[in-house]
């Protein structure tokens, strides 16, 4: 692959990958997640920690949201092996670990990996260097989205079974997104063989979140325009559920902050949890 597709992973899943990695060492167990291998991809400065959006307080709901989210997918990957579906794709995967972290699941599975070209071609040079290589049954599939390139069309050439059922993972990409790129991906992902689902990350608009949180929400959103990268889309669960409905999908439903708060932080007592206007689950089925 020529040197000028090898570049740093994008800034976004850095920072993802280093929240992922702080729940495990500033959070009291039992953790909801346990991922430093995404720091070890990442290889940060040494002084990572005290970067400013690395704030062990400032940043507990994101980190939080952050490692609910994973949880919440891995929980499903396991769910739906279980009953079968032996196809997991990774729509935006980034510095994503699961086949690293779980090996005892990914061996069930294939397991296929989209991102950018460059992104993919970064990630599989540091997976070789850190002894952890590219195992059979993981696929990365490099899409130049920005050329037009079909993920569907590279996903299939890659080895995917479209006459089979698959879970779809698409966490933290939705909102840089135009609803008409969303409405046209959840209508590609809607023509998968019956009992594939999808279940895609998207973040409420500000005049839903609770007054306390909405400053914080608009710190996030003049960050992220700050960084290049603008947030694009804001969805209610009622309009997500009904551009599900629209796509094709046979059912949909929703998980909220709340839900994902409720199944794995009920028990702690250091007020560790997701913000009430953090991430929502979209879950649909074909």
């Amino acid at each position: 692959m020529p040197d000028k597709l090898i570049v740093a992973a994008d800034s976004t899943a850095v920072r993802v990958a280093l929240w992922r990695a702080m729940h495990a060492q500033v959070d009291a167990p039992p953790h909801v997640i346990e991922d430093e291998i995404g720091l070890q991809l990442a290889a940060p400065d040494e002084g990572w920690r005290q970067r400013p959006d690395m704030d062990a307080q400032a940043t507990s709901g994101f980190r939080a949201g952050i490692v609910a989210r994973a949880r919440f997918i891995e929980d499903l990957v396991a769910e739906q092996n279980s009953h079968g579906v032996d196809q997991y794709v990774i729509l935006g995967a980034g510095l994503d670990t699961f086949v690293q972290r779980r090996p005892e699941i990914a061996a069930k599975l294939r397991v296929f990996e989209i991102d950018q070209p460059g992104t993919q071609a970064w990630k599989r040079q540091r997976l070789i260097e850190l002894g952890f290589g590219i195992p059979e049954r993981l696929q990365l599939v490099p899409v130049d989205f920005e050329a037009g390139e079909s993920w569907l069309e590279r996903l299939v050439a890659a080895g995917f079974n479209a006459s089979r059922p698959a879970l779809v993972a698409s966490a933290g990409v939705s909102m840089y997104l135009t609803r008409e790129a969303i409405a046209a991906t959840l209508r590609q992902i809607a023509t998968l063989a019956q009992g594939s689902t999808l279940a895609m990350t998207f973040l409420l608009p500000a005049e839903l979140a609770p007054s306390s949180e909405r400053s914080q929400q608009q710190a996030v959103e003049k960050s992220a325009r700050a960084s290049g990268t603008p947030f694009l889309s804001f969805f209610s669960p009622p309009d997500m559920l009904e551009l599900a409905r629209q796509a094709g999908f046979r059912q949909s439903r929703h998980v909220s902050s709340a839900d994902l708060a409720q199944r794995y932080f009920s028990h702690r007592t250091d007020g560790l949890r997701p913000p009430a206007n953090g991430e929502s689950f979209l879950l649909a089925t074909t």
